[in-house]
């Protein structure tokens, strides 16, 4: 179990870090979690490609409940929100275990298949669950003491569509950037699991 600590630490400072950031933009339509976030798929892909799918449901799962308690202690000191703490938890744990699945059942294929389509699928569903869940105004309810009326300004989608509340926005440009980081992410993917079997299959 001792070999999944760093995967676990990992996803725990993902999570955390990513629930902070996500709540300041950088430039118009990108938040700096959108930077730190997809970290996530690489890290689970890593567990799964090296050590198996159980082992990395046990990274997500572990990295998760870690990550949520520290995000929700964050959501008491004010540095983040409940809302967006609920948000990346549903998105999270969705999102990566439907990574590891995918991943699973791709993995004999050629090496970068498996990773990239499990991080293309895993992706879009973490911006859909998290981006609608953290920000949509008639999503309110969840937690109404929490004030998302500054994302649900309605404005150009991406300055050239139609119009659309800032989140939408904020959601179709953090995709981009997943998909960007997806194929990205193959480079040191390639390299850090060629690494890893090459440490296990000395022991």
């Amino acid at each position: 179990m001792t070999r999944y600590f760093p995967g676990i630490l990992a996803m725990a400072a993902i999570v955390v870090a990513s629930n902070i950031l996500v709540q300041h933009q950088l430039g118009n339509w990108l938040t700096w979690g959108a930077i730190s976030y997809p970290i996530a798929f690489l890290v689970t892909d890593v567990m799964n490609r090296v050590y198996g799918a159980a082992a990395a449901r046990r990274v997500v799962l572990s990295g998760f409940v870690i990550g949520v308690a520290c995000s929700l202690v964050a959501a008491g000191a004010g540095a983040t929100t409940l809302r967006i703490a609920l948000a990346s938890g549903l998105a999270f744990l969705t999102a990566q275990l439907l990574d590891v699945t995918i991943f699973n059942r791709l993995r004999d294929g050629s090496w970068w298949r498996a990773p990239l389509a499990s991080t293309l699928v895993g992706s879009a569903t973490d911006t859909l669950i998290f981006f609608s869940i953290a920000f949509a105004g008639g999503l309110s309810f969840i937690s109404p003491s929490d004030d998302v009326s500054w994302a649900n300004e309605s404005l150009p989608l991406l300055g050239i569509g139609p119009q659309a509340p800032l989140w939408v926005s904020l959601a179709a440009a953090d995709w981009l950037v997943k998909l960007a980081q997806a194929i990205l992410a193959l480079v040191p993917y390639r390299v850090i699991v060629n690494n890893l079997l090459s440490k296990t299959q000395e022991i």
